[in-house]
Order: structure tokens, then C-alpha cells, then sequence
């Protein structure tokens, strides 16, 4: 039974003074509370119950249903426009728009020709729940089983295009039931250590509280490329989340063969990606709606790092929308031979093709600086 709004604005008044940046407290309405029906408190409180079991949260709650959004949208709407733009009256509408025939030439972003002498790492995930199912949060054992026992017909079309392997984590498809794809405990270490699968998700608390990381490790598992370029997790944060990394200098190709991809899954009969005609792409956490996508790549900048920090790749960087950090994530250093991370940090009210034209802006001002950086020579 979800607590009563008299608890949880107790809770919640807390938690603004000690924490005013968790913005499951700072928009918990109790009069907003006290007014939905039994059967909403219970779902609100399961998106909320995260921010409130973690004080240091920052988003602070995860949606249950791909509806939530709308369901819940005096709260979600508030904690979404904080989150993405600094205002939580904001009422843009997300645009979904793959279209990047339009940068580079003719679509193809050769970062050779701005200059680069070396083959540059490059990744792109993005996140995507099925609009037939509840998402993580709300997931009972037999919702992740029929979910990985549906999409398998998606990843028989992914063998075909690109060859690979299904690896799952799961004991069983239901009892009694032998799982053709099943892995045991050390070919599961063995993927973790390659970072092919992900860790277990009891051990984050913020996970957890949200019910994410109920029934592991049913329904968890992920598909690995022949070529180890593509690879599909399922049963994490998100239900699927779709990645595509090589290393090169055509910045276009990790984005087109991303959209093969995700093509290639949702062509098959009953998968359809959740969306909303305000957020785009639905996520479980509001930090990722929109286009569900984090693209990077790693570039070495010796000239503009040569003091040892990323201050001046953040000053060219930061007017595009553009983070810098070491290649180790936030708050890692950078590479001894100066490479950085470069990514850019809007995931909603942004097209896919915008996110690609700002990188490829980014990375050509980058290396114009790099150029100009260079010692003078003797």
C-alpha cells in the first residue's frame, strides 16, 4: 500500500532542505497526491520512490509505463523541463529526425578532410522500451520472460544482417523450460570483463528502489555482432539498449549502421517502440527521452591538453552543447596522450541529425584549434 500525502510531504520537505536538487521531492504536490484514484498513488509512488529512498538523486524517479508520462504529466512534466531545460514550464514537443543527408557532404562526415590524422573511436547507444509492455520498473518475472521470448524474432533478423550470438543470463524460460540461449555464471564474468554484458543491478540502490533490477537474472541477457561492433542489451535500465561502436574516421557509419539496427529490430511483427507525442522515444528515467542517445568519440588533442586539463577543449566545446571529459567517463583524467571524450549532452528537444551536426561542428572547431595550439617551431 503507497504511503499516505501526509508521509511523503514529510519525507519530501526533508529532502528539499537537505537535498534541493532531487526533483522527486522538489515537485511532489501533495495535493496533487491526495487527488489521484488508489491504483495511481501506487504506480506515482513506485516512480517517485526512488528519489525518495536516495536523497542525492538528481532526476530522482523513473516512469513504470510507457503512459506515465501523460498519466502523471503535473509531475513529470515539472521534473522533464527542470531536468532538460532549466525550466519546468517548458512546453516544447520533441522531433525525431534521422535525416543527416544534409551534414558533412552529402551525408558522409569524413573527419579526414577536417584535418584528422588518426582512426578515432566511435560509439552510439540509444535506449528503447516495447509500447506492449510495462516498463523495467514494473516488470514482473513473467513480463521479462515473455519479453525476451518475443524479441527473438528481432535478433534472428539482426543473425542475418550481421551475423552473432545471443548471450542470456536467465535460468530458465519459465519452468521446465530449457533456454536455447542460456550462459552459466562464467561466461556471464567473462562478457561483464569485456564490457559486452552489464553488471548485476542489485548493487545500484537507485535501481533497485525503482524495481528495476527485480527477478535478475531473468530476462537479462544481450546479442553480440560477429564483427563485436554492434551490440543489443536486454533487460537493463531500459529494455533494449542499442549500440553500435568501431573505431575510423567517417563519423557518419556508426550512426547509419545504429539506424540499420534499430530498422532491423522494429521491422519484425509485434515490436513497436514506445514513443510519446510530446518526449519522442520513451525511457524509464525522464534523462533520457527524446532520442535516448549518447554518441561519443574519442579524439587526441595534445596541444589544447598540454597543461594537463580540458579547459580549453571545454571553452570550444561548450558553445555547441558539447561535454568534454576523460575517456573514462565524468570525472575521469584524460588520456596521457591528451584524448578526450567528446560527447554531446541534450537528449530530448533535439533531432538525432542535430546531435550528429553538432558533434561533426564540434570535432572540425576542434581540430582548428588543435592546429593553431601547435608549439611555434624553433
Amino acid at each position: 500500500m503507497a504511503p499516505t500525502g501526509e508521509e511523503l510531504e514529510k519525507q519530501a520537505a526533508a529532502l528539499r532542505e537537505s537535498n534541493p536538487g532531487n526533483r522527486a521531492a522538489k515537485y511532489f504536490d501533495q495535493a496533487y497526491y491526495d487527488g489521484l484514484s488508489d491504483e495511481d498513488k501506487e504506480t506515482f509512488y513506485k516512480c517517485i520512490k526512488t528519489g525518495f529512498d536516495n536523497a542525492d538523486s538528481g532526476m530522482g524517479c523513473y516512469a513504470m509505463t510507457p503512459t506515465d508520462y501523460t498519466t502523471f504529466a503535473p509531475f513529470f512534466a515539472k521534473a522533464i523541463g527542470d531536468y532538460h531545460k532549466g525550466d519546468p514550464a517548458c512546453a516544447e514537443k520533441h522531433e525525431n529526425d534521422w535525416d543527416i543527408s544534409g551534414v558533412g557532404e552529402g551525408g558522409v562526415l569524413d573527419l579526414q578532410k577536417l584535418g584528422l590524422a588518426e582512426e578515432l573511436s566511435m560509439r552510439v547507444r540509444v535506449g528503447r522500451n516495447l509500447a506492449s509492455f510495462p516498463l523495467p520498473g514494473a516488470m514482473t518475472k513473467e513480463d521479462r520472460i515473455k519479453f525476451e521470448v518475443t524479441m527473438t524474432g528481432s535478433f534472428d533478423a539482426l543473425k542475418e544482417k550481421f551475423g552473432g550470438t545471443v548471450y542470456s543470463y536467465s535460468p530458465d524460460l519459465g519452468e521446465g523450460v530449457e533456454h536455447p540461449n542460456k550462459i552459466d555464471e562464467e561466461k556471464y564474468n567473462e562478457l561483464v570483463a569485456a564490457h559486452v554484458m552489464f553488471k548485476d543491478m542489485a548493487a545500484d540502490t537507485y535501481l533497485a528502489s525503482a524495481g528495476i533490477a527485480d527477478d535478475w537474472p531473468y530476462g537479462r541477457g544481450c546479442w553480440q555482432s560477429d564483427d563485436k561492433q554492434c551490440i543489443v542489451w536486454f533487460g537493463e535500465e531500459d529494455q533494449l539498449r542499442i549500440m553500435c561502436m568501431k573505431r575510423g574516421t567517417k563519423l557518419n557509419e556508426v550512426f547509419d549502421r545504429l539506424k540499420t539496427m534499430l530498422d532491423t529490430i522494429e521491422s519484425i511483427d509485434g515490436i513497436t517502440f514506445a514513443t510519446s507525442s510530446k518526449y519522442g522515444y520513451v525511457t524509464s528515467c525522464p534523462s533520457n527521452l527524446g532520442t535516448g542517445m549518447r554518441a561519443s568519440v574519442h579524439v587526441k588533442i595534445p596541444n589544447l591538453t598540454a597543461d594537463g586539463t580540458e579547459t580549453k577543449a571545454k571553452a570550444v566545446c561548450k558553445p555547441l552543447g558539447l561535454s568534454v571529459r576523460g575517456t573514462g567517463g565524468e570525472h575521469t583524467p584524460i588520456g596521457a596522450d591528451g584524448t578526450v571524450d567528446i560527447s554531446p549532452s541534450a537528449r530530448l528537444f533535439i533531432k538525432e541529425s542535430a546531435i550528429v551536426q553538432a558533434l561533426y561542428d564540434g570535432l572540425k572547431l576542434l581540430l582548428d584549434a588543435e592546429k593553431a595550439a601547435a608549439p611555434a617551431e624553433a
